[in-house]
Parts: C-alpha cells; structure tokens; sequence
C-alpha cells in the first residue's frame, strides 16, 4: 500500500495534475459518454505484448520530447517522422509520451506516431483514474503504463481491470522490491508486462543491477504451470555492452528513450545500437 509520503515529491506534483486534468476533461466529456465512444471501436489492438513475447530482442523506442529534469530534449520533434524511422531500424514497439505539463507530450503524438507505422504503441503517462484507461482506449493505446509508486493497490487493481477488459496490454512499472511485491499481487495475465526501472525516484541514481535483483524475486512469484513473466529493464540502457550485460543474466526486452531522443535521427541511433550489439555476438 503505498502512501502519500511516500512519493517522491515529482511524483506528487504529477499525480495532483493528473486528478485535475481529469476532472477538467470530465467536465467536457462524461465518463459515460467516453465508455459509449469506447464501445463504438471496433479496431482490434496491435498486440503489444505479444510483439515482445516474439521478439529476439525487443525494443521499445520511445518518442520523448522533453522531460522534468533534462528540459527539451529533442529541438526537432516530428512524432509521426519519428516512428517510421523506428519501424524500419527494427524497433519492437513504441512508448509515446502524452503528458503536456511536465514532459511537453500530447495525446494527437499517439494518434501520429500509429497512424504513421505498424508497430503497437503503449501511452506513457501517469494514470491515476479508470477515466484514462478509457481515453487511452479512444486515442488507439495498444498497451497502458501503471507506475506503481504512483498507485495505491486498490486503484492498481481497478487500472488493471478495466485495461485488461478493454483487450490492452499493461506496462506495470516498478522501481524497488517494496513496489513489485504488490505489482505481483496484480492478477496474473498473459497482458502483463513487467517494467523494471533501473532509477531511484528520489536520487535519479541509475543502477543496472536493479533489473538483476528485481529479476529473481519477479519469477521467483511465477509456477511452472505460468507462462513465463515478460520482463522490461527500463533507464540506463545506452550501448551494446549494457544490453549484452542484461543479456546474459536472462533478459531480453528493453524500453530506450533519451538514448535515441537526443540525436537528429533516432532511426539511425537504434540501427546503430542493434548493429553493436549483432557484431558483438
């Protein structure tokens, strides 16, 4: 269960927003009424997951304007450029970020970036309220992101839930022991993703071995009669030594942003890095 206080401060700033930005967009759109537009969709999702499942290696090439603390990170910012050239460098997947206040993001990015590419796209940003889930239905989410530092488990649950009864895949991000604990009292599903990010939240120190020990306990929770956990190591990824370092302790799936985000030609940077990492086999 986690409390307020024990949220870094961001964090707090963020989620506060996210209450008020969904009570402004429920002022204009009733929940209701967002739940009829989602019935309406006939659009089968692109299978997030299920891309991961089969991929060898497995990207998930973010399109990230701006962050927090970095400010903008990328001056020529073309969403819908950005995921084709990711779609022909042999991304997995994209992560798009749509939250406007603290990371410049915007909802018609996730709408550019699909219509621009085949790839199943999870929306990156802060859910806190089944209203999103919804919207993120709406705007063409193939997978949502739960941050579970973020969440209450109750709140976590009721997420989950209705994601999974929309047919999207979840990204459940988790960044200590404490938090994949109660992401694993989530229930079980072949549209769980597990995130582990490799940044403490409140020194924004990035530790590889994060994913290594978090790792053990996530299939430690795991029956031989489950399929096995997909595992996502997030943050600090940067070469093709870092990948073959989390290679060789069993994981295979990767979300990179910034890494890409801070040349003129994210497609290239991800060539380039998958090109390291064949010549280093």
């Amino acid at each position: 269960m986690t409390t307020t206080s024990e949220i870094p401060s961001v964090l707090q700033r963020i989620v506060a927003t996210k209450h008020e930005e969904v009570a402004a967009a429920q002022a204009v759109l009733s929940l209701a009424d967002l739940q009829a537009q989602a019935a309406a969709i006939t659009t089968p999702r692109r299978g997030f997951a299920n891309a991961l499942r089969n991929a060898d290696i497995g990207i998930i090439a973010e399109i990230k304007k701006a962050s927090p603390s970095k400010g903008i990170i990328n001056h020529n910012f073309a969403p819908a450029e950005f995921a084709a050239q990711y779609e022909a460098a042999g991304a997995t997947c994209l992560s798009v970020l749509t939250d406007e206040q603290y990371f410049q993001g915007h909802d018609n990015y996730l709408r550019e970036a699909k219509a621009a590419c085949s790839l199943p796209a999870l929306r990156k940003d802060f859910m806190v309220d089944v209203y999103q889930i919804y919207q993120s239905y709406v705007l063409g989410a193939d997978c949502i992101l739960l941050i579970m530092a973020c969440l209450d488990d109750a709140t976590a649950l009721a997420l989950h839930q209705v994601s999974i009864e929309l047919g999207m895949d979840v990204l459940i991000e988790t960044h200590t022991e404490e938090e994949l604990l109660r992401a694993l009292q989530l229930p079980h599903s072949v549209h769980n993703i597990y995130g582990i990010n490799n940044r403490d939240l409140n020194t924004f120190a990035v530790d590889l071995q994060t994913s290594v020990t978090l790792k053990k306990v996530l299939l430690n929770a795991f029956t031989e009669d489950e399929a096995a956990p997909l595992l996502v190591t997030e943050s600090g990824i940067h070469s093709a030594d870092d990948i073959a370092l989390m290679q060789s302790h069993g994981m295979h799936l990767f979300l990179i942003g910034e890494q890409f985000m801070k040349t003129d030609h994210p497609g290239n940077a991800l060539q380039s890095l998958l090109a390291s990492v064949s010549a280093n086999r």
